[in-house]
């Protein structure tokens, strides 16, 4: 069902995306990517088939960036199937320590997170209208519920997920698919390189990675999503509960979330 189909990833040199590459891939589709490390797109593009794969070194909060990929994409292949909003980044820091330092911080996430999306989104539409397409965006629990150290990334999330669902009802009519998963806490390097805030990576993880769903079953689950054309898909049974409580039990849900991310007084998670 892939041949002659063009997927576009964004973020796809590690983690989930570099999982959701191969993956498509190995199904027979064409893809294009992006990401921002020369060492990790020689890696990946060493991987994949001759003439299945473009990789750019491209930036998603560089509006330019996101314009060439898609031009890229259509030059290439032809047009665009699916387009798989997957880039990203975290963030870890309470605003009470940032103080005016973790505006900026802030402002970055959401220019790779939110307006990623759009830039990619805006001119990525004409294709998928015509195709009768998909838009995935990869959001996160954090954009049904806040998260208490991630207050910039749960504000992205939010706002990956409101605009998601505004374009979905545009375009019904349209044929395209919009769809948002939420993966939950994923065993990959995006907590090494969360901000913390003060703008610097963090370098480290507060969760145990190996305990954490992996980032190839991950990238299954949203394969197979959406081939059904799911709305949503929240992955975990913990992100399934947490937005469960959040919408009914909205009291119990802070005591929970704060339970789990705060020890004495301190972010632990």
């Amino acid at each position: 069902m892939y041949t002659n189909k063009t997927i576009l990833i964004t973020g796809g040199t590690d983690g989930i995306g570099r999982s959701l590459v191969l993956q498509y891939l190995d199904l027979g589709a064409n893809v294009v990517t992006c990401g921002r490390d020369q060492q990790k797109i020689l890696a990946l593009e060493a991987e994949a088939p001759i003439g299945k794969l473009c990789v750019l070194n491209a930036d998603v909060s560089s509006e330019r960036d996101c314009e060439r990929s898609v031009s890229h994409a259509v030059k290439l292949f032809g047009g665009i199937d699916v387009l798989i909003n997957n880039a990203g980044i975290s963030m870890r820091g309470l605003m009470e320590e940032g103080g005016a330092g973790i505006v900026p911080v802030i402002k970055k996430v959401m220019d790779v997170n939110f307006n990623g999306v759009l830039y990619c989104t805006t001119y990525a539409l004409p294709y998928l209208i015509k195709s009768k397409g998909a838009i995935v965006g990869i959001s996160s629990i954090a954009g049904y519920r806040g998260l208490p150290g991630r207050s910039g990334y749960s504000a992205s999330k939010f706002a990956l997920q409101g605009f998601l669902e505004a374009i979905k009802t545009e375009l019904v009519e349209k044929g395209v698919h919009v769809m948002w998963v939420s993966p939950g806490f994923t065993a990959s390097n995006i907590r090494n390189v969360a901000l913390n805030h003060k703008g610097e990576k963090q370098g480290e993880s507060p969760l145990k990675e190996s305990q954490l769903m992996d980032a190839d079953t991950c990238a299954k689950i949203i394969i197979d999503a959406v081939e059904k054309r799911k709305r949503t898909v929240v992955m975990t049974f913990q992100g399934k509960q947490t937005v469960f409580l959040n919408k009914f039990f909205p009291s119990l849900a802070d005591k929970l979330v704060r339970k789990f991310f705060f020890k004495n007084g301190n972010l632990v998670k």
